[in-house]
Parts: structure tokens; C-alpha cells; sequence
């Protein structure tokens, strides 16, 4: 497998950077996080643009691209901190919309229509760990249709949401999903206060909310089989996001370091300096390599859709380069790292934040060393 960008590939990162260039510079950051959080300006242009639709397959109307693009223009978006829920909305709810557009027949195109291409907000409620569990209930009513109680405490993005996918356990133990518009009757949400104030996050609370057959989404086996895949999937969309920051704050440490002086000479020119920024270059280029090789292989026709080395690898390299550059951006800063008006301590929040989400570096690489011992055991038995 060739691990090469191909001319339209580059074309989608290319076109991202100079439209958030403009559209998210740092002062423009700034003036959301006043404001709330939301660039919903950005929002409908990302819509416009066909972001929304990327990875929408073309039988529901959108361009049927793959991981690749989705990582390239989620990298552009950490690496200008672009404040649009594009990660939530748009890169982990792609293979539930693949799913139903191929199994779900006409009611699953619609669906796919009606909550990926609206240019609505329509976040997937997982846990911060990436997991299927919450604490809801949905019980089927006798004249027909579901009744749904229960509590979500923590749905990223969730407070900006029009639209909201929440995983909920039916009676039989299983799980189901499904959709609501947040003006749903008896739905409650309490936005929360978060370390990166360019991601919302908010406790959902369901008090007898009537569901519809056609707001149960997927359910039992098929949903079961579908969240792993899922929850892999977007690991690597985090992963790409991770490493636009870390590559950001590459080049802010750079910029700064060359601008300042001391002893008549800028820093940059010391010698630890220079091995700081090289560390922080070999760090980059690391996590990049390993979220493309990533994302090549979700997109390889002969995929076997099990991602989980490729996705721990990606996920681990990322946030390890997310949290080392962004700490090492503030501390070639000196004092302003941390200050309003400079940008350092914008990604720093931002990895610390992604730092959690989809599971931690330890949780992925104990997964990891679970399948490597497995598949050693399987092989000693297959030789015996």
C-alpha cells in the first residue's frame, strides 16, 4: 500500500488552510471564545463548502470520500483551532451514516439526509471515553413508539447542538440509538464548563421523552457491531486534530523564538533551543505519519475494518505530541505563553481537553498489549 496523498487529497488540506487562514485566525478565536464558544459563521460555511458532506456516501447526497480526507481537513481545523463541533458532528457519526445509507434502506437515507446534510448540528452522544454505556432507559409504550428516561453527564458539544444521537439500553439489555432535536419535550441541558473553551460539552437529562420507531436509529447486534469500528474511526479523526496542534504550536514556538532577543541575539539561534524545536519537529512528523497510515488503511478496499493497533498507534502518538509541543510552546514563550493575548495557551487547552476524549494513552496501549498477547497466544496454539 502506497502511502501518498494523491492531487485531490492535496487539493481538500490546501483549500482548508487558506479558508480557515482567513476565517479562524487567532483573534478570531479569541472573539468566539467570548462569545460563547461556536463560530456559527464558520459553521454554515464549512456546510457550503461540502465539509459536512465529505464522508457522506453518495447515494444519500453527499461526496462519498473516506478517512483520509476527513483526517486532512480535521488536521487543518486543530492546527487554525477552528471553533466548529466539526469532530462531533461530522468525523464520528461518518460510519453510522455509511451504515444506514447501505443498510438502511429508504427510512436510513433519509435519515442520513435529514440529520448529516441539513447543515444542522447533529452530535453522536458517546462517553468521554469513547464507550456505548449511559444511564438511559428506553422502554417501549403500549400504544406504540418508545418512552426514554435517563442522564448522559457528559456529551461533547452537546450544548451547541440542534440535533442530538444518544445511545440508550432497552429492555432486553441491549443498546439502541437515537435521534432527537434538542426542543424535544422533556429533554434537559446543562452546559458545563470546560478546559477548552472552543468545545462545548453539556449533562443531558431525559424525562419521559416519546420516541418515534423512526428516531431509533439502529439497535441490538447491529449497533453493537457497528460502535467499535465507530469508536476506532474516530480515535483517528482525533488523532488528525491532535496533530494540527501539535504542528501549530511548532511553528508559534518557532516564529517567537527567532523574533525575541537576548544577548543581542534572537533564541532561536541558542543551541538548546534549536533541540527543543527538533524534538518538537520529530514528535510532529511522527503522529502524522502514523494517523495517515491510519486512515490509509480504514480506506484500503481490503480493509478487514478492524483498526484497533492502527488507531491505539495514532492515538498515543498524537496525544503525546498534542501535549509535549503545546507545553513546549508556552515554556519558548517565557512569560506571555500563558497570557490572553498570545496563543500558546489556546492549544494547550485544546490537548489537554483531547487529551481525555475516546479514551486515554494508557487505556490504548493496555488494548493494544491485549490483542499483540492474544495474537502471540493464537499463534503458539495454531503451531502446536
Amino acid at each position: 500500500m502506497e502511502l501518498r496523498l494523491n492531487d485531490e487529497q492535496k487539493m481538500i488540506a490546501e483549500s482548508a488552510a487558506q479558508v480557515l487562514q482567513e476565517r479562524s485566525s487567532g483573534e478570531r478565536v479569541r472573539q468566539v471564545l467570548e462569545q460563547g464558544g461556536l463560530d456559527r459563521a464558520l459553521w454554515q460555511e464549512a456546510c457550503a463548502l461540502g465539509w459536512t458532506a465529505l464522508a457522506v456516501p453518495e447515494q444519500a447526497g453527499g461526496m462519498g470520500l473516506g478517512l483520509t480526507e476527513l483526517v486532512l481537513l480535521q488536521e487543518q481545523l486543530g492546527w487554525h483551532l477552528a471553533c466548529i463541533p466539526f469532530f462531533d458532528a461530522v468525523v464520528a457519526p461518518a460510519p453510522l451514516w455509511r451504515h444506514l445509507a447501505q443498510h438502511g434502506g429508504a427510512s436510513g437515507l433519509a435519515a442520513v439526509e435529514r440529520l448529516a446534510l441539513s447543515g444542522q448540528i447533529c452530535v453522536l452522544g458517546m462517553a468521554v471515553d469513547g464507550s456505548l454505556g449511559a444511564q438511559a432507559k428506553l422502554q417501549r409504550r403500549t400504544e406504540g413508539g418508545w418512552e426514554l428516561d435517563g442522564i448522559w453527564p457528559q456529551v461533547a458539544s452537546a450544548a451547541h447542538a440542534d440535533a442530538l444521537l444518544l445511545p440508550a439500553q432497552l429492555p432486553d439489555g441491549t443498546y439502541a440509538l437515537v435521534a432527537l432535536t434538542v426542543q424535544a419535550s422533556g429533554l434537559q441541558l446543562q452546559p458545563q464548563a470546560t478546559v477548552d473553551g472552543s468545545r462545548s460539552s453539556a449533562r443531558i437529562q431525559a424525562v419521559q421523552v416519546a420516541v418515534s420507531p423512526d428516531d431509533v436509529l439502529l439497535q441490538g447486534d447491529a449497533l453493537a457491531q457497528l460502535w467499535e469500528p465507530l469508536r476506532q474511526h474516530a480515535a483517528i479523526g482525533l488523532a488528525a486534530e491532535q496533530v494540527g496542534a501539535a504542528d501549530r504550536a511548532l511553528q508559534l514556538a518557532v516564529a517567537y523564538t527567532c523574533e525575541r532577543q537576548q544577548f543581542g541575539k534572537p533564541v532561536g539561534s541558542f543551541q538548546a533551543v534549536k533541540h527543543r524545536a527538533a524534538q518538537m519537529l520529530v514528535q510532529v512528523e511522527l503522529a502524522r505519519s502514523a494517523v495517515y497510515e491510519a486512515a490509509f488503511l480504514a480506506d484500503a478496499p481490503d480493509s478487514a475494518g478492524d483498526l484497533l493497533l492502527p488507531a491505539a498507534q495514532a492515538r498515543t502518538q498524537a496525544t503525546q505530541a498534542a501535549l509535549f509541543c503545546t507545553r513546549e510552546c508556552i515554556q519558548l514563550h517565557g512569560g506571555v505563553g500563558f497570557t490572553w493575548e498570545y496563543d500558546p495557551h489556546l492549544y494547550f487547552r485544546r490537548a489537554q481537553a483531547g487529551s481525555q476524549r475516546m479514551g486515554t494513552v494508557a487505556e490504548w496501549l493496555e488494548q493494544a498489549a491485549v490483542r499483540l498477547l492474544d495474537q502471540q497466544h493464537e499463534a503458539k496454539e495454531a503451531v502446536a
